[in-house]
């Protein structure tokens, strides 16, 4: 009996400590887990529990699936299955910029220690985590320890590109890649009431350890907003304190010290608190400043996601049902806005932690330099612009039409479980047709892309011609806001400012001008009120006036033959009847 005891005693304590000591704690703090090393780790933590079960969730670019891992205190569970829990549902993404390794080692230690600790399994019943144990696979891969030139440890660490080096932080809405098509299907399938996302980053140097960045309260907006903002955030800030952790906004600065004022991070669609917005999670990215020591980060990011968790056992149920009805709140509106700016006549002020600056010579440069002295720290009120308000809004349809042709953005609302039906026949339906007015390019190349902005549309009620199998999209669905965000032309990170719609903006056809110049004339003769506008454009625009093509121009685009399809955006909004 007392042999059985002793090998009880030493499988017990190797099942719950030695076997499951990560590599951070094995490194005395310094080190982070290889991409192999964490995938080994919970491999071995989901044979051990039944608690946990490990999946592939579809590929990334870098040829290695995306694996998600699913605590459940009742026992194994499948991806399918969380839709029919009842239970709370916390969404964790780490190594989206696997320099930024904090949350992958923290998310290792946090499973852990619940599946270890009965009080905490018991605690956290009610709640399935879920964890992207690396979201950047290739990045991780690409491991290095020199890339971030700025930052506190760990000792190597991966790199922010992924395997075809986008930067996975800015894909959400486009989809460019494997990783976040992926995610996608991760996101929908565990449906999150809170989404965290973790990361490392330094703007300024300031006392904080931890930042956050809260999804902009008003572009969340409602119920969820107002929860947001004045319950849950307030709450956080406390329960951290309590802990020995003070947090602030993520500082929203670049090389000058934090004083004065700054603005909270509008986070648009195309960053992953942006996207999961549009389905009403709760959106967090824990920010720690990379010039304190890892070992202080990790655990500090270890301490926010414990505390989120807490703070979802007290709020689940409230949180449950404010997301139930988000989605009722944006359809039963006439408008939804699709720009936002500051508003300057709201304001918070914050008891902000930082250290004296001055302006020095640089040794280099002989120009001025910014030096922080951290033997002067300071605490002082600092104007934090945390509100918003809408610059422009449109009005909610009843449905969108697309037609069959585009079928890459098919496959967009698709991986967003977006409802669409094919049309059963053709049909002229009346629309609200967009045609592009006015946009500017970017005149740089962002993650693959030349973005459009400042776009303008005019738009006019007809009847056009649809064919059978073009999809009619409603908006009375729980995208609401996915479709809005991507299918309206002006909006920040619409399809159409990605550049899914370019060749839209390329004639195909046009006209030689000798040619042309005859049957101008006629074109004038027979149109008097074009000859009208003509003439007074001659008079009071001299470029234009100066322009033998800018003038044969005006006419063709002004005409019958003028092609159809240029300037005309391919998506069709049925309105909403009153």
């Amino acid at each position: 009996m007392k042999k059985i005891i002793i090998l009880f005693f030493f499988t017990f304590h190797f099942t719950q400590g030695q076997n499951f000591t990560t590599v951070f704690e094995k490194s005395n703090d310094k080190k982070t887990a290889t991409y192999h090393e964490v995938i080994d780790y919970y491999k071995r933590l989901a044979d051990t529990y039944r608690e946990i079960s490990l999946f592939e969730v579809g590929q990334t670019d870098s040829g290695l699936p995306l694996h998600l891992i699913l605590f459940n205190y009742d026992g194994k569970i499948n991806p399918e299955q969380i839709k029919n829990s009842k239970k709370n549902t916390l969404l964790i993404n780490n190594g989206i910029h696997p320099g930024e390794p904090d949350g992958i080692d923290a998310s290792m230690m946090l499973l852990r220690d619940i599946v270890q600790n009965k009080s905490l399994k018991e605690k956290y019943k009610n709640i399935i985590i879920a964890i992207i144990p690396v979201y950047n696979v290739g990045g991780s891969l690409n491991r290095n320890n020199n890339s971030r030139v700025n930052q506190n440890g760990p000792l190597a660490y991966g790199f922010r590109g992924n395997a075809r080096n986008f930067d996975l932080n800015r894909d959400f809405i486009k989809n460019d890649t494997k990783n976040s098509v992926a995610f996608s299907k991760i996101f929908h399938g565990v449906d999150p009431d809170i989404f965290i996302d973790n990361h490392v980053s330094n703007g300024a140097d300031y006392q904080y350890i931890l930042t956050h960045l809260l999804t902009q309260h008003n572009k969340l907006g409602g119920k969820a907003g107002e929860f947001l903002h004045q319950r849950f955030a307030p709450e956080l800030v406390h329960e951290l304190k309590q802990k020995k952790y003070d947090i602030t906004p993520y500082v929203n600065v670049f090389n000058r010290v934090p004083e004065g004022s700054f603005s909270q991070f509008f986070d648009s669609p195309r960053y992953s608190t942006g996207y999961t917005t549009l389905f009403n999670s709760i959106g967090m990215m824990v920010e720690t400043h990379m010039l304190k020591p890892y070992d202080l980060r990790v655990k500090g990011t270890y301490q926010f996601m414990l505390t989120a968790l807490d703070l979802l056992v007290k709020n689940g149920n409230e949180i449950s049902q404010i997301r139930e009805y988000a989605y009722k709140e944006v359809s039963s509106k006439d408008k939804y806005p699709i720009l936002w700016q500051i508003d300057s006549s709201k304001t918070y002020t914050l008891q902000f932690k930082g250290f004296e600056g001055k302006r020095i010579t640089s040794e280099i440069t002989g120009l001025d330099r910014l030096k922080y002295d951290r033997s002067k720290p300071f605490t002082r009120p600092i104007t934090y612009y945390n509100y918003f308000k809408p610059k422009k809004e449109i009005r909610i349809p009843k449905a969108y039409l697309i037609p069959q042709g585009w079928w890459k953005i098919i496959q967009h609302l698709k991986n967003n479980h977006i409802n669409l039906s094919p049309l059963q026949n053709d049909s002229i339906i009346e629309v609200e047709s967009y045609h592009i007015a006015d946009y500017k390019t970017s005149g740089k190349v962002f993650e693959g892309h030349y973005v459009h902005y400042n776009t303008q549309i005019s738009k006019t009620i007809e009847k056009r011609q649809f064919k059978k199998g073009d999809l009619l999209v409603p908006t009375d669905q729980k995208g609401i806001r996915y479709l809005m965000e991507t299918l309206e032309p002006e909006a920040t990170d619409s399809f159409f400012n990605w550049n899914f719609f370019d060749t839209v903006l390329q004639r195909k056809e046009g006209f030689s001008p000798y040619v042309f110049e005859d049957l101008a004339i006629e074109i004038l003769k027979n149109d008097p009120e074009l000859k009208k506008n003509f003439e007074a454009k001659k008079r009071s625009d001299k470029k234009f006036s100066q322009s033998w093509y800018a003038q044969l121009n005006y006419i063709y685009t002004h005409s019958k033959y003028q092609e159809k399809a240029y300037l005309q955006y391919p998506v069709y909004r049925i309105i909403r009847k009153n």
